[in-house]
């Protein structure tokens, strides 16, 4: 897995990158937006690690590129912690909001945590079908087919979550982390669309009668 930490205060940058490489996850450490909006560029990441405040801009800012590009977590790691930053990181979605000066080990069972319950970037459908959640690629075993930022979320969810049940009130919360107010009808048509996309893997969601879906990869 790779890491991309965004972090303007070279000390602590530089400590945070060997401590993480020491968990064996590659780091790339940039100290501006520009360099981090060239890395995504060129790299792919499972997580990125965003401060706020920057020499070039605001993180906030470019964890709107983070989501509309490459579909993975990231966390805010900043000393802006007010309830007003908080509220603002997690409806940007923020899976996690840590705030300066934070404990070491701390920080590294939080990136863990975050990583084992997001950091799944390829799922195998079988037959070589997959999804791949960083390219927003499902190949269905025929064509390669593109995912929508909203239907990668709640597919995510699903893949997450299963072989359990995922209601719908659960996708909604998981699945849209800026403030808006979407239904049930917009989650099921979401469902629909990605059994279409799935073609003839499309089994793989299943419907719970009066309670959600659930996903499951049908030998």
């Amino acid at each position: 897995m790779k890491v991309l930490l965004l972090e303007d205060d070279n000390s602590l940058g530089a400590t945070l990158k060997d401590r993480l490489e020491k968990e064996s996850l590659a780091t790339t450490w940039v100290n501006s937006l520009e360099a981090a909006t060239e890395a995504i560029k060129t790299q792919k990441f499972s997580l990125v690690i965003l401060d706020v405040g920057l020499p070039d801009g605001s993180g906030f800012e470019f964890s709107k590129l983070v989501r509309k590009t490459m579909n993975c977590p990231f966390i805010f790691v900043t000393a802006k912690n007010s309830a007003e930053d908080r509220l603002q990181g997690y409806e940007l979605g923020a899976v996690e909001f840590i705030p300066k000066p934070f404990h070491l080990k701390e920080f590294l069972i939080r990136v863990k945590k975050v990583l084992q319950n997001h950091g799944v970037d390829r799922v195998e459908l079988g037959d070589g079908a997959y999804v791949d959640f960083m390219s927003l690629i499902v190949f269905d075993g025929k064509e390669k087919k593109t995912l929508s930022t909203k239907e990668a979320n709640v597919l995510r969810v699903l893949t997450n979550r299963s072989p359990h049940v995922v209601s719908r009130d659960q996708l909604l919360d998981e699945a849209w982390g800026e403030d808006q107010f979407p239904s049930h009808r917009t989650v099921d048509n979401i469902i629909v669309n990605l059994r279409q996309l799935l073609g003839e893997k499309s089994n793989c969601i299943k419907s719970v009668r009066g309670v959600g879906y659930l996903f499951k990869i049908e030998n």
